[in-house]
C-alpha cells in the first residue's frame, strides 16, 4: 500500500494517515506500507518512507502532530506524469493506493487511477478528502475544516475582547480561502452569547465593494469605536478582479496580497480613524492546541474507512459525510465517484450569507457549530453600564 498526501497541511492530516495505517497494518497480505516522501514529487521518484515498522508509541504521536509527518507538495502534474506515477506502481508491486488531499489532489487521483485502467496495472485508488478550506464538492465538509473553524473562532473572539479593552481603532483580520468563504464565515461562530464576535464579515462569494465596505464601517463608528472585520483573502470585485492584485501566481496557486493591511489602508485614507490588518496565515491551519475533537476524530475515521475499502477492491472513489442530524450532531461515511469531485469547488450556498452580504446566517451558524468540538473559552464582559 502506498499512502500520498497532496496540498496545503491541516491540523489533523496526520490523524487521517494514523487511521489508514492502524487499519492497513492489520491486514495480513500487505508486505509494505509506502508514504510517497513530499507527495507525487515522491512517487514520481519512487521514493518512500517504510510505515510497517512504526512503533504504537510513534502512531499514536501522529493525530497531535500538525502538518504532515511524511511532506505534501503542489506538484503541477501533466499526463505523462501520471504514466509515470503508474508505472512506479507496477514496478513496486503496489496494489493499492490511497490520495490525501484536496481538489487538486482528487484530480490527480482521479487521473492515475484511469492511468492504471489504460495501461492495465492492477492497481487500487481511493482519496480521503483533506482541506481548511472545506471547498471539496459532495461531503457535507472535509477533516481539516473543523480545526481550522475552531481556531478562527476562538482567535476572534480574542481579538474582539481586545479591541473592546481599549476601543480605539478598526481590526482587518484576513481569512483564508481563495474562492470559499467558509473559513471567514467560521469566524461568527466567536460570539457565543456573550457580544464577543466580528462586526462585519466579506466572503469571496460577494463581489466586494469599496464603497459599500466604507460605508459599513462610517455606520459602525457612529455608535463605536473599537470594530472587527474579518475578509477573505480572495476578495474580488464585480469584475471578478482581486482587491489587491496577487503577488504571484503559478498553476492553481495564488499567492494574494495583504487584504487586511489594504483594507485597514482604505479606512485610514478614507475615514482618517486608526486601523490595522491581521493575518493568521498558516497559524490557522497548523494549530494543534486548538484541534477540534470532532475534527480529530473524522479525520481518522476517513483515513480508516478509505484504507477498508481500497482493501476490499474499490477504486477511483472518495470518502465523503453525509449529515443525518445537526442537533445531536451525527453523520455517516461514504463513497462516492471521484469524477463528481475532482476540482469541482464548492463554495458558501446562498442561504448561508446575509442579505447585505457583511456577514452570515443563523442557518450557517447552526451548521458550523458542531464541527467546533465544542464550546469557546468562557470570557468575562462586563455590561456597558
Amino acid at each position: 500500500m502506498l499512502i500520498v498526501h497532496g496540498g496545503g497541511p491541516t491540523a489533523v492530516l496526520n490523524a487521517s494517515l494514523y487511521g489508514a495505517v492502524r487499519e492497513a497494518k492489520k491486514e495480513r497480505r500487505l508486505h509494505h506500507i509506502y508514504a510517497a516522501k513530499n507527495g507525487t514529487g515522491g512517487l514520481l521518484r519512487g521514493d518512500f518512507w517504510k510505515l510497517e515498522g512504526l512503533s504504537e508509541e510513534a502512531l499514536k504521536l501522529l493525530p497531535q502532530t500538525p502538518g504532515s509527518v511524511i511532506g505534501t507538495s503542489r506538484d503541477a502534474l501533466e499526463g505523462a506524469d501520471y504514466e509515470q506515477m503508474a508505472e512506479q506502481l507496477r514496478e513496486k508491486q503496489i496494489r493499492y493506493v490511497l490520495f490525501n488531499g484536496g481538489n487538486g489532489t482528487m484530480d490527480a487521483c482521479g487521473r492515475l487511477e484511469r492511468a492504471c485502467r489504460a495501461r492495465g496495472i492492477d492497481a487500487y485508488v481511493i482519496g480521503i478528502p483533506k482541506t481548511m478550506d472545506n471547498d471539496i464538492a459532495v461531503t457535507d465538509h472535509s477533516p481539516g475544516f473543523g480545526s481550522a473553524a475552531r481556531y478562527m473562532a476562538q482567535s476572534i473572539k480574542e481579538v474582539c475582547a481586545d479591541v473592546r479593552g481599549l476601543p480605539i481603532h478598526v481590526v482587518v483580520v484576513e481569512a483564508s480561502g481563495r474562492n470559499a468563504g467558509w473559513i471567514t464565515a467560521a469566524a461568527a461562530l466567536a460570539d457565543d452569547g456573550d457580544g464577543l464576535g466580528p462586526d462585519l464579515l466579506y466572503l469571496p462569494e460577494r463581489p466586494f465593494e469599496e464603497e459599500r465596505f466604507v460605508e459599513d464601517i462610517r455606520r459602525l463608528l457612529q455608535t463605536k469605536s473599537g470594530i472587527v472585520v474579518v475578509a477573505s483573502e480572495g476578495l474580488k470585485d464585480a469584475a471578478g478582479k482581486p482587491v489587491v492584485e496577487p503577488i504571484f501566481q503559478t498553476g492553481r496557486a495564488t499567492y494574494f496580497g495583504e487584504v487586511s493591511s489594504h483594507l485597514a489602508n482604505v479606512v485610514i485614507r478614507r475615514l482618517g480613524y486608526k486601523a490595522r490588518g491581521e493575518k493568521p496565515g498558516l497559524l490557522g491551519r497548523a494549530s494543534s492546541s486548538l484541534q477540534s475533537v470532532v475534527d480529530l476524530e473524522e479525520a481518522e475515521l476517513a483515513g480508516r474507512i478509505a484504507c477498508q475499502a481500497v482493501l476490499k477492491g474499490e477504486s477511483g472513489k472518495m470518502v465523503a459525510f453525509r449529515r443525518i442530524s445537526t442537533n445531536p450532531y451525527q453523520i455517516e461515511p461514504f463513497l462516492v465517484e471521484i469524477e463528481k469531485v475532482m476540482l469541482h469547488e464548492r463554495t458558501m450556498p446562498d442561504e448561508f450569507i446575509n442579505e447585505a452580504g457583511n456577514g452570515v446566517t443563523e442557518a450557517f451558524r447552526e451548521w458550523c457549530r458542531p464541527l467546533l468540538g465544542g464550546a469557546l473559552s468562557k470570557m468575562l464582559v462586563l455590561g456597558d453600564g
